[in-house]
This record gives structure tokens, C-alpha cells and sequence, in this order.
């Protein structure tokens, strides 16, 4: 499960989709280098990423990618990252000085495309902070800063298919965000309107024509898909990607096993399961036990799947990348309780799932019990 609260993986791959036509990246050699970090990056090997975020940024002094780059590893590399100050600080550091080379950029050419979309980067990566922080006005304040720098992408889509991507991203969050977030609806009427249909279609062509964006389009709209609308089946063809490609990646990891659980394909999700049993984050024991207690029910045994998921309500739980999965607890401890006639347990364990829930699916569910 990835909560969208975390946009930092948009914009790492943004960074460089957004910019094949700049200064840097006509240089195919560099193209190469970059994406080889990319690649370190996002399968969590860090020693290989920093030599080669510092060639980039060695190579490129002045230039604000190495920084963007660096950014995106402090944030995957100390997962969650708002759990670290001292690696939140240079986090920020890093995007405020990818700003600073951004604005003098655009201040020798004002449609400079790389240095606009550097600038739409760095608004974003600060949006993506704010959100995970809980302060979501401070958020779309960064996000209206953004705005401008976005648009023009829209423009764009014919010439760079990974612009499919930023245009279907928005064109479904402008419209979904205020819905499951209403204190922002009045701040809302700056942006223009989206179109949630139009941009699970552009995401998804993304996620086949994109050159940059393809992986974060995976990821993204498998999230989508299994959040919203209530299509596993779907976002378990997207995870598949993800997974075989960055096999070390926690979050990718618990993604594929969660959209094969909730697709009903109990087999298949079992080894990917146990897989996560063995990643040493701290992001990933809430996930395993929640998981596993989800297979102990279905091979009947309510006895194990209590234990399994009393384990998993003591493991550590993130507002934006696992708290969600307690919800999945809950939904599963009242299921038990309906299947032993105890209605008045089952209650209330659907009570506390609802008081956590984001997804649809739990939502209805906990609902529908009567």
C-alpha cells in the first residue's frame, strides 16, 4: 500500500522526464548515468547510488539534477524520512539549493523548459514534505506554486509520452484530493478542473509509453487502483512490473503482495509475502504480519490469524506509507468475530477500522456490517 500523501517518487523520475530536451540530458551518456542512479536508487542500493550521484553532480556543478537526485535518496533511503531531522534537514537543504540553481536559470531564459520543470520538481518535493508532515495547507501552498510550472506539460504530451503521466496525475488528484480531504476544498479554486477517467487513462498510457515515468506510473496507479477504485486485479499488472524490476524495494514489495491478496490470489501472493519477511525496513513488519494473518484466514484458521494480527498491531505503523494496513487488522479481527456470532465485537473492531480506513473497500465493508 502506498498512500499519495508521498510524492516524492513522481518527482524523482519527473526530474528527468520532464527535461529531455534540456541542457543536460542531450547528452545521452548522461542520460544513461542518471537512470543507472535512478535504478540504485529506487532498488535501495544506496553505496552504488551515491557514486553516482556524486559523478552527476561532479559533471554537473551548477546544474540542480545531482541535488534533485540526492534529494530523492535521502528520502527513500531513511524511509520515512520525516522520522529523521537530520536527514529531513538536508533533505530540504538539497531542494532549496536545486531551487536556487533553478531560479538562475530561468532568470538567463524565462521559458528555459529544464529549468522550469527543475522548479516544478523542487515545489513539488516540498508539497510532498508538507503532506507527509499533516499540513496540508502549507502543501497547496507549494502545490499553487507548482501549478504554473505543471501546465505547461499539458501542452506537451504529443512530443513526450511521459507527460501522460504529470497531465493524468493531476487531472485525477485535483478532482479526488478535496473530496477525501474537504478543508482544502475552499483553497481549491485556483486550479483547474480535472477529469478522474480522463487521468486513469493518461497514467496508463504512461505506464506503457513512458521512458522516465513508467515506473513511478506503475506504482501510482496501482495505488489509485487499489484505493479508489476498487480494482486489485488491475493494479496487480502494474506491481508486477515494479516488483520484478526493483526486487529490495519495500514499498514496491508490499504493493504487489497487497494487490494480489485483495485480487483474491491467495498462492501466488504467498511467497511474495514471505519475501517481505525477509527485508530488514522498519516499514515492513506491520505489513508482513497483517498479510500473513489475511492467508491465515483463508486457509480457516481464525485461531492463527488472531495471533498474526495482534502481532501486527504492535508493530510500528506510518501515517503515510503503512497506518492504513492496521485498518486492513481490523477488518479482519471483525470478520472473525462476525464468523463466531459475535456481533457486538464485530462492531466494534469495524468501528476502529473506519476511524483509520482510506481505502473503499474497507470503508464499504465496515459499513455494510450490520
Amino acid at each position: 500500500m502506498f498512500n499519495l500523501k508521498n510524492v516524492f517518487i513522481i518527482l524523482s523520475w519527473l526530474v528527468l522526464s520532464l527535461t529531455a530536451q534540456g541542457q543536460v540530458l542531450q547528452d545521452p551518456a548522461a542520460q544513461q548515468l542518471i537512470i543507472k542512479a535512478l535504478d540504485s536508487i529506487y532498488n535501495m542500493e544506496f553505496v552504488e547510488a551515491d557514486a553516482l550521484v556524486r559523478q552527476i553532480q561532479t559533471r554537473y556543478p551548477q546544474h540542480p539534477v545531482g541535488l534533485i537526485l540526492r534529494a530523492t535518496q535521502l528520502d527513500l533511503q531513511n524511509l520515512p524520512i520525516s522520522d529523521n531531522k537530520a536527514a529531513t534537514a538536508q533533505f530540504v537543504q538539497s531542494v532549496e539549493q536545486a531551487m536556487e540553481r533553478s531560479k538562475r536559470m530561468l532568470d538567463k531564459n524565462e521559458d528555459d523548459p529544464e529549468a522550469v520543470f527543475f522548479m516544478l520538481t523542487c515545489h513539488s518535493y516540498m508539497a510532498s514534505l508538507y503532506h507527509n508532515r499533516g499540513e496540508s495547507l502549507k502543501a497547496v501552498g507549494e502545490s499553487k506554486k507548482a501549478y504554473s510550472y505543471l501546465r505547461d506539460g499539458f501542452k506537451l504530451m504529443d512530443k513526450n509520452p511521459d507527460f501522460y503521466f504529470t497531465s493524468g496525475l493531476y487531472n485525477y488528484y485535483v478532482e479526488r484530493y478535496p473530496m477525501d480531504h474537504p478543508i482544502v476544498r475552499p483553497f481549491m479554486f485556483f486550479f483547474a478542473d480535472g477529469d478522474i477517467a480522463l487521468g486513469i487513462k493518461q497514467m496508463d498510457v504512461a505506464t506503457h509509453k513512458g521512458l522516465f515515468m513508467r515506473p513511478v506510473a506503475n506504482y501510482y496507479l496501482s495505488h489509485i487502483l487499489m484505493k479508489y477504485e476498487g480494482n486489485p486485479a488491475r493494479a496487480a499488472v502494474y506491481t508486477k512490473y515494479l516488483i520484478d524490476k526493483y526486487p529490495d524495494n519495500p514499498l514496491f514489495a508490499m504493493s504487489y503482495a497487497e494487490a494480489l491478496l485483495m485480487s483474491g490470489r491467495y498462492a501466488e501472493a504467498r511467497p511474495y509475502v514471505q519475501h517481505l519477511k525477509q527485508m530488514p525496513h522498519k516499514l515492513v513488519p506491520l505489513a508482513y504480519y497483517t498479510f500473513s494473518g489475511m492467508l491465515a484466514e483463508y486457509d480457516k484458521n481464525d485461531k492463527e490469524a488472531i495471533q498474526l494480527y495482534d502481532v501486527a498491531l504492535k508493530q510500528y505503523a506510518d501515517e503515510a506509507y503503512t497506518k492504513e494496513y492496521q485498518a486492513f487488522v481490523y477488518a479482519g479481527l471483525a470478520r472473525i468475530a462476525a464468523r463466531a456470532n459475535n456481533r457486538n465485537q464485530a462492531k466494534l473492531y469495524y468501528k476502529k477500522a473506519l476511524a483509520i480506513a482510506e481505502y473503499k473497500s474497507i470503508i464499504r465493508e465496515a459499513k455494510a456490517y450490520k
